[in-house]
């Protein structure tokens, strides 16, 4: 989710008036203080594995009913990060994937307190804001705790995620509950596999007709809205032609792209039109 400079700016102003902190509730039997080397993401890992299918989809009414394995993860989450903990850590990859579980993870209890919802754009920014885009509610009015410290998904995503690692894939591995959002996997990422995990997103995203589709018959690329939205994390400044309207994001998919796919892109790449596909903020639920 991107938001406008000014925008910005008067968020940041009054942030601390009109969010609500999001917590784990603790299990009866306070999950324990991180005792490993390294951080763990089994337990989410777990959680995954037991309520995300194939597609991504998340099992909301199970996850409510059966929600400690997320809470004691997400109690983990709240008390260590890479920056209150760096020993922890011991590597890029492994702070790397601590954010971008915790951002999922958060964004799967984010929904459980609201649930049933349908779309994550039920949860409204506060009634005097009603001027802002209807994201914020979610994105940024809700606060979440890593390491001891408190912010939202959206400075999450863009002043840690993006800016401290700038690494493109990312945008395939972030979920935001919603029906166009990348699917989430039903394994957790960790340190040891994160570059192999991301480079599987990447291609998963990539591969699939939602994302990257074309029309022959109406000489049009259609591209999910997340290339529109970042268009300029996805620009390389070595590459020539930058100043041609979507050929950026085109050279880009074709280097990441599973072969077929990209072959099929290199025949009408510069003839055919480019357009993004209207992103769907229906909820990513299973029933």
């Amino acid at each position: 989710m991107k938001l406008k400079p000014f925008k910005i700016f008067f968020l940041s102003v009054i942030i601390f008036s009109g969010c609500a902190t999001i917590r784990p509730d603790l299990p009866q039997d306070e999950a324990a203080l991180h005792q490993e080397k390294i951080f763990s993401h089994d337990q989410f890992d777990a959680v995954l594995a037991r309520s995300v299918d194939n597609q991504g989809r998340i099992d909301y009414s199970f996850l409510k009913e059966k929600h400690l394995d997320l809470d004691a993860y997400l109690h983990q989450v709240a008390a260590f990060s890479p920056d209150s903990h760096p020993e922890l850590f011991p590597t890029q990859d492994h702070k790397l994937a601590y954010w971008i579980n915790a951002y999922n993870a958060y964004v799967i209890k984010a929904v459980l307190v609201h649930f049933p919802i349908k779309s994550v754009l039920d949860i409204e920014p506060p009634t005097l804001l009603f001027f802002l885009p209807d994201t914020t509610g979610f994105f940024f009015f809700q606060r979440f705790e890593f390491g001891g410290k408190t912010t939202n998904l959206y400075y999450l995503e863009n002043k840690v995620i993006r800016k401290r690692f700038q690494d493109t894939r990312t945008h395939f591995a972030v979920n935001c509950a919603s029906i166009s959002c990348p699917y989430l996997p039903n394994k957790a990422f960790t340190g040891d596999l994160l570059d192999d995990q991301l480079q599987d997103e990447t291609l998963k995203f990539l591969s699939q007709d939602r994302n990257v589709r074309i029309e022959h018959e109406n000489k049009t690329i259609w591209l999910s809205s997340i290339f529109k939205w970042y268009e300029s994390d996805f620009k390389d400044p070595s590459e020539q032609n930058q100043q041609k309207e979507g050929l950026p994001l085109i050279s880009y998919i074709l280097n990441h792209s599973p072969p077929d796919k990209a072959d099929e892109l290199k025949k009408v790449a510069g003839q055919y039109a480019i357009e993004f596909v209207p992103y769907d903020w229906m909820l990513n639920d299973r029933d």
